[in-house]
Formats: structure tokens, C-alpha cells, sequence
């Protein structure tokens, strides 16, 4: 620190984290539990601003009726809401913040938007939690359209009360599961053995729109043709479609070129699908998990 940041004459710049990992692994679910061990009071996630466990700015993504509507309320495309952001943090003046986003790509989008600073360090759902955990928070959340906002109860049902299902609450008692991402910090002043958070359930208002019949061969078509319009050299070798009240959900799997990052380029063409389909068709798309058969030869 330097003698004008001691003296409180030169402000610190926030130190942003950001923990990333694709929809519905449990990233909301242990964001307090990231925040908690690197002394971070303030957290974005899905278009809320959340600073000591108060909701501060912004409205949930899971208010939204469609996914694509979800997407743009957490990447703060609206002037209103990024303005409203913008203001809230130069009047907490936090000195950390941790995003919350699907890849890192998309906590960069948000840094950019809000005019943050660079982001310092990445921290992937993969080094807190085992793949048989995010594969049962993926079911949570495709089967009983459960999601997760990291605040008390008391916080969502006050405007969020036609989504709120149930609050659970979550113990900092594994503190020495993972040393190698947690390191001790002295500066942090908290003690995890024995803290609780509570974090409350939803069920967002994308799970619950009447699902409009579309036939499965023209899904599937449709499928094909956004999935190649994405990309003209994509392969798709196969489609599976199921569905229940409210929505449809797609696997597919596909042969793809080289040249650019897996979890990004998937990412990408999964919204993209989602985006179309919603737009055209007007019926609620859940989710499209990719799966990928084989890496092709880059196009000439």
C-alpha cells in the first residue's frame, strides 16, 4: 500500500474475482462460501448486486419469462440496470468483488459493461466441487427447475415472493477440503469453522411457462439449421429431445472445428440455438447441452 492509499488520499482500486462454470453446476449455491474465504462482501450474480447479504441494485435474471431474456438481465445490457450498478459500487467503494458467470468470457463482458477493473484471479466450479455434485445440481435444476440466489430468505421474499420456494443453509465446516484454493488469508477476519449461510431457492419464472407443442421433427430441423448457421462447419450427428409442461430440452451431439476454446465455443452455440428457437417460435428452450463426438481439422 502506498502512503496516499494509507492515508485514505488515493482510493484503492477493487480487487474483482470471478467464479465461473457452466448453468446450473452450483455456482450460486457456494458463491458465499468463495466470498466468505477471500474476505469478498460484495457479489454480482445474475444481474443482482449483493453486498453483505443485501440485495442493492438490480432484479434477478430468474424474473425473466424466456432463458435469452435471463442471459441479458445477467450481462446488464439495459442502460437502466448497468447505470443503477455502476452507481451502487462507487457508493460502497468495496474493495473486492466477485462475479458470478458461465465462463470467462462472460465475467469479462460484465467487467466491461460495469467498468470494472480486471479481473485478478478465476476460480472454476470445478475445483470446488466433484462432478457427481454438479451432475446432481444440473438435475436440481432441469428436473424441479430449481435455482439458487446466494441471500437470506427475508431478502428474496420481499420482492421475489412469486418465485421463492425455501431457503436451505450452508456450512463452512469442509474448510480444509481444498487447501491448494484456499490458502490461509490473514487479512480476511473471518474464522470458517462452524459459519452458516443461508441461501434461498427459486423456481424462476422461465420454469414455469406453458410449453407450446412444436412438432420434433421441425425442432429438430430447426435445431440443425441454427446450429449450421452458427457455424457452417459444425457436424451434427445427433439429436435427443425431451420435454415437460413448460419446456423443451435438447442434447446434441456434434462434430466441431478446431481453433477455438471448448467450453466458449459451446457456450456460444447453445445460446445462439436457444436465442433463435425462443425467437421464432415463442415456446420456452430450457437448456441444449452440446456434446462433443470429435474435434475436426481447422477449415482451410
Amino acid at each position: 500500500m502506498g502512503f496516499l492509499e494509507f492515508f485514505g488520499l488515493q482510493p484503492t482500486q477493487m480487487q474483482v474475482f470471478a467464479f465461473v462454470g457452466p448453468s446450473g453446476t452450483g455456482k450460486s449455491f457456494r458463491a458465499k462460501l468463495v466470498a466468505q474465504r477471500y474476505g469478498i462482501r460484495a457479489i454480482i450474480d445474475d444481474g443482482l448486486l449483493i453486498y453483505d447479504d443485501e440485495i442493492v441494485s438490480g432484479h434477478s435474471a430468474k424474473l425473466e419469462k424466456t432463458y435469452m431474456g435471463a442471459v441479458r438481465i445477467a450481462l446488464f445490457d439495459g442502460k437502466e440496470e448497468r447505470d443503477e450498478a455502476v452507481r451502487a459500487l462507487r457508493r460502497l467503494k468495496p474493495k473486492k468483488l466477485l462475479i458470478l458467470g458461465t465462463s470467462e468470457k462472460m465475467a469479462g463482458k460484465i467487467i466491461t459493461r460495469l467498468q470494472l477493473p480486471p479481473i485478478q484471479k478465476f476460480i472454476h466450479i470445478e475445483e470446488l466441487a466433484t462432478k457427481e455434485e454438479m451432475e446432481q445440481a444440473r438435475r436440481s435444476r432441469i428436473v424441479e427447475g430449481k435455482h439458487v440466489i446466494p441471500v437470506r430468505s427475508n431478502e428474496v421474499k420481499k420482492d421475489y415472493t412469486k418465485i421463492f420456494m425455501n431457503a436451505v443453509r450452508v456450512s463452512l465446516a469442509r474448510k480444509n477440503r481444498l487447501p491448494h484454493l484456499f490458502p490461509t488469508h490473514a487479512d480476511s477476519g473471518t474464522e470458517m469453522t462452524g459459519r452458516q449461510f443461508e441461501k434461498s431457492v427459486v423456481r424462476p419464472e422461465f420454469s414455469r411457462v406453458s410449453r407450446k407443442d412444436i412438432p420434433q421433427p421441425t425442432l429438430a430441423r430447426m435445431t440443425d439449421h441454427y446450429a449450421r448457421q452458427y457455424d457452417k462447419h459444425i457436424v451434427i450427428k445427433k439429436l435427443a429431445i425431451t420435454f415437460d409442461a413448460s419446456s423443451y430440452r435438447l442434447v446434441l451431439t456434434a462434430d466441431i472445428p478446431f481453433g477455438r476454446p471448448l467450453a466458449e465455443y459451446t457456450e456460444e452455440l447453445k445460446a445462439f440455438i436457444i436465442e433463435m428457437i425462443e425467437k421464432v417460435t415463442g415456446t420456452l428452450i430450457e437448456d441444449v447441452a452440446i456434446i462433443v463426438d470429435k474435434i475436426l481439422p481447422a477449415p482451410s
